[in-house]
């Protein structure tokens, strides 16, 4: 397998992050993996081509958000929790909530 581009902690950058977490398909990925831990690459419940999704979770793997471990042929994704924590306190449980509380607001007013 090549090598996978992946900062190490003190290069992650608040930039690459926000930008990561701005589209709503990586915004879902993360989600997903907040919730079920680490999960297969092709296991991700997305709406998107496979393509598409290989482009999402690199942009998330290059923003520092995301781990990559090779196992084989396959590849597993995970949270860089502990890294995002150290360098910018919270901003991972903000933008969470936020999405959380977004989907559910959007459900709401489908149901109405």
């Amino acid at each position: 397998m090549p090598n996978l581009d992946e900062p190490e902690a003190p290069a992650i950058e608040l930039s690459a992050v926000l930008h990561a977490l701005s589209d709503p398909t990586r915004l879902a990925v993360v989600r997903q993996i907040e919730a079920d831990g680490e999960r297969l690459c092709g296991a991700m419940a997305v709406d998107v081509a496979k393509s598409t999704l290989s482009q999402h979770l690199r942009v998330l793997r290059e923003a520092g958000i995301t781990r990559t471990r090779c196992c084989g042929n396959q590849r597993w994704v995970s949270l860089r929790r502990d890294d995002l924590e150290q360098l910018f306190p919270g901003l991972l449980d903000v933008v969470l909530s936020a999405a959380a509380r977004m989907e559910a607001g959007a459900r709401m007013e489908a149901v109405h």
